[in-house]
């Protein structure tokens, strides 16, 4: 049977049939037909690649993989040291794949769904305190255009919870002043409505009147005639115009959040997804509903939310062991 190379895990390479080649290509096109987030997909993507020379290694083809096989994969990918989440995402990989095999009629049966996950340790989320979150915004002068674009980015990240990839994704359409909300394309190409608070809103007018035309005009200078609006009318800029990317975001938390930890040692190591967590937990301490939470969050689950009720049971837990004298 004719095989065709491919890549594996680490630095060597092997060979998978023409088959294998035609099932991958069919679950990379059932992602796109459900919206799954391109994020979603080159990770599943590098996955089942991996997955698919390690099965052309035993001659092991699509419609061959058995539950049997299945488990002494998770060993391989356990003896290389591989965490329990990294093995769960890989296997949660595998359900999707052979579930849509059996719904191309190209399998009877999903071998995935006998195997269990490993369990995974319950790590919380790391939350900043109101004060720390406060003591980072303020730390943004606010001046320069890249300022201004910083104090409205990270003020729109906590006031509204949004993900790094959803506040690189904002158009300037996308907020509305008029119901102090903004427009979110959170996963899986869900829309959902989210309230902007004062701080941010204000943030936001003074960015757009101030600093996102002067990054725009720099970036016409850069790049010519493809101007930045004429491309895509994207919210928050970089310094040549273009839209904003996630590892721009990461990059400016860490250059003010370092600043801050003068006067706030936890925000040394802070990043986005640390401001998400905190505007949740902050919610829930405020006594806001958990279904309201997970609709603000763009959850698909409740259970998902509810790692932020461990987050305040611990520190209700952590103040009673402070506080009470015999505790």
């Amino acid at each position: 049977m004719k095989k065709t190379p491919m890549t594996a895990e680490g630095n060597g390479r092997a060979a998978i049939s023409e088959p294998w080649v035609a099932a991958l290509a069919s679950f990379e096109s059932d992602l796109r037909r459900r919206a799954a987030a391109p994020n979603t997909r080159d990770a599943y993507r590098n996955d089942l690649r991996q997955f698919a020379a390690w099965a052309a290694a035993s001659d092991l083809e699509p419609r061959s993989i058995d539950v049997r096989a299945l488990r002494r994969y998770a060993a391989s990918l356990t003896e290389r040291g591989q965490a329990p989440a990294t093995v769960a995402r890989k296997l949660a990989a595998l359900r999707g794949f052979f579930r849509t095999l059996v719904e191309l009629g190209q399998r009877g049966e999903n071998p995935a769904e006998l195997l269990s996950s490993p369990k995974r340790s319950q790590r919380l989320p790391r939350v900043l305190k109101a004060s720390e979150v406060a003591e980072l915004l303020d730390r943004i002068p606010a001046t320069t255009p890249l300022e201004l674009r910083d104090r409205a980015l990270f003020e729109l990240a906590y006031a509204s919870g949004l993900r790094a990839e959803e506040l690189v994704s904002l158009d300037v359409g996308s907020v509305d002043f008029d119901a102090e909300s903004v427009r979110v394309e959170g996963k899986g190409g869900k829309t959902r409505l989210v309230p902007a608070g004062e701080h941010a809103l204000r943030a936001l007018e003074r960015y757009l009147a101030r600093g996102r035309p002067a990054l725009e005009v720099d970036g016409e200078r850069e790049i010519g005639s493809e101007t930045p609006s004429r491309r895509a009318p994207a919210l928050f800029l970089s310094k040549s115009g273009r839209r904003l990317g996630t590892s721009d975001v990461r990059r400016r938390l860490r250059t003010w959040a370092r600043q801050a930890a003068s006067q706030a040692p936890a925000l040394v190591d802070a990043h986005p997804h640390a401001l998400r967590h905190s505007f949740a937990t902050h919610l829930l301490e405020g006594g806001a509903d958990l279904r309201a939470i997970q609709e603000l969050l763009g959850h698909a689950s409740i259970s998902t939310t509810q790692v932020y009720t461990r987050v305040e049971s611990g520190r209700l837990r952590s103040a009673y062991a402070r506080a009470h004298p015999r505790a």
